[in-house]
């Protein structure tokens, strides 16, 4: 039995969101206990409107303080110590949850976890990292870091790699993944000092399959299973990947809705419509991992509805199963070495 820590206050939905998609999750999932944590009133208030069909893999962990997507980091960790976001990664801490899931404020979720739970042995920053769709069928390609660190150091960066290649060998039994760097070119000249003293190390790790600089417009082909950038750059290329997709779904309405002709057309093409927006939906490649932590922390996009928090939810779960953290702190000495383990 895996158990499931969940924010239920964050994000902007908050236990209207969590709620709905932890009910879900235990129909689909047997061996999953899951602990609710925030306003234990408020939440037994949305459980009410639903059946609850199994009681006995949910239970509710009271937490008085919420955390607000404006808060700084550090005010959240001396003013926040009831809220539910770090009431849930104690859970973690202490041995009683395997993992916790939150779409609260992305900078005090970082701190939190990092401050209650510690980096693993080895790390010296955690990473975020979430996963892409690619054009080749059933492949994803793992980005990381999409944030958490705007500074990283050339050896943060081969941290990442090593990281990110344990965790596509981990959750997608990707036997040898192969690892490249973001860069404006692939030619060895090309990129800033910080990219080209990564790629020396990259290139000296033994430990990974690593292909070589990749560029941005490659994220998506399915060349590589790991892609590793400054957590500046990351995050940058994520809100740059969001606002596309809603500019393409924005100006398809929009097209679609023209006039009575355009309006049939949309009709009749549904089912491939239907079809490709389950291919490249946000909402399935929700929950992005704070790797590296002593801990499994899964970050749901704040907006998240309950559809979207289930596949983060999901996420944490396949993290549990592996024991990923135990993984990487078994293997990630070598590695970073560039030793085989």
């Amino acid at each position: 039995m895996k158990i499931i820590a969940l924010d239920a206050m964050g994000g902007d939905h908050g236990p209207r969101a969590v709620v709905p998609a932890a009910l879900t999750i235990l129909k689909k999932h047997p061996d999953i206990h899951l602990i609710l944590v925030g306003k234990e009133k408020l939440i037994q208030r949305f459980l009410h409107k639903h059946k609850v069909k199994h009681p006995d893999r949910l239970t509710i962990q009271h937490a008085s303080e919420e955390v607000n997507m404006d808060e700084s980091p550090s005010q959240v960790l001396r003013s926040k110590k009831d809220s539910s976001m770090r009431v849930a990664i104690n859970l973690v801490k202490q041995g009683q949850a395997h993992a916790c899931v939150s779409a609260g404020n992305t900078g005090a979720l970082m701190a939190t976890a990092r401050f209650v739970l510690k980096t693993l042995p080895g790390i010296d920053r955690p990473a975020i990292i979430c996963s892409f769709p690619t054009r080749e069928e059933g492949k994803i390609t793992y980005v990381l870091d999409l944030g958490a660190n705007v500074d990283s150091k050339p050896e943060n960066l081969n941290e990442f790699a090593v990281m990110g290649s344990i965790l596509a060998q981990s959750v997608r039994n990707i036997e040898n993944p192969k690892v490249g760097l973001l860069n404006v070119g692939e030619e060895d000249i090309k990129g800033n000092e910080q990219v080209k003293q990564a790629a020396e190390l990259l290139g000296k790790n033994s430990s990974i399959n690593y292909i070589g600089y990749v560029e941005g417009n490659d994220m998506f082909s399915g060349k590589v299973d790991v892609l590793v950038c400054d957590g500046f750059v990351g995050n940058a290329v994520l809100k740059a990947v969001e606002g596309v997709a809603k500019l393409i779904g924005f100006y398809a309405k929009k097209e679609f809705k023209r006039n009575v002709l355009t309006k049939l057309m949309a009709l009749l093409i549904y089912p491939i419509l239907r079809r490709l927006v389950k291919r490249i939906d946000p909402k399935r490649h929700n929950g992005a991992v704070l790797l590296g932590l002593n801990g499994i922390v899964v970050k749901s996009h704040g907006s998240a509805d309950h559809v979207a928090f289930r596949y983060a939810i999901e996420e944490a779960i396949k993290e549990a199963r592996q024991n990923v953290p135990e993984k990487i702190s078994q293997r990630v000495g070598a590695a970073l070495e560039g030793r085989n383990s």
